[in-house]
């Protein structure tokens, strides 16, 4: 004779529900805060590619005309650049200027809102772009 073996399977639909709610609401939040980042991303990239192409507009006139040499006008170039950075809300950008290029890279944070139900607070962020000067015909 077999001994009447009864498996207690209580409370194994209510884990299966909640271990894909959990997944639900964790996928929901990688498509939604995920593409808001990738939207931000690409804005940041945008911005930062009008940066330095703002600086590299920066040229010095003067030594053209007299040498025909162009070459950048590093300070205002640095300014422009920052000025359009700063003006769009963003705080930590780095640029450098030579006397042919200027680059330009600024970081920022976009922040969730349904990932930090998991402790993800932000995403950080960051783009750079190079513009050099030239001559057009």
């Amino acid at each position: 004779m077999r001994p009447d073996r009864h498996r207690d399977e209580r409370g194994t639909a209510t884990a299966f529900v909640v271990g894909m709610s959990i997944t639900l609401v964790v996928v929901a939040g990688l498509v939604v805060d995920g593409g808001g980042a990738l939207n931000a991303k690409m804005t940041l990239a945008d911005d930062v590619e009008a940066a330095a192409v703002a600086g590299a507009q920066a040229t010095d006139e003067l030594r053209l005309r007299d040498e025909g040499v162009l070459v950048i006008n590093r300070a205002e170039a640095h300014e422009r650049a920052l000025a359009l950075l700063a003006g769009r809300g963003y705080e930590r950008i780095d640029i450098d200027v030579t006397d042919e290029t200027v680059t330009v890279t600024a970081h920022d944070t976009v922040p969730t809102v349904m990932l930090n139900l998991i402790n993800i607070d932000e995403f950080d962020i960051e783009a750079t772009a190079v513009a050099e000067a030239e001559v057009l015909p």
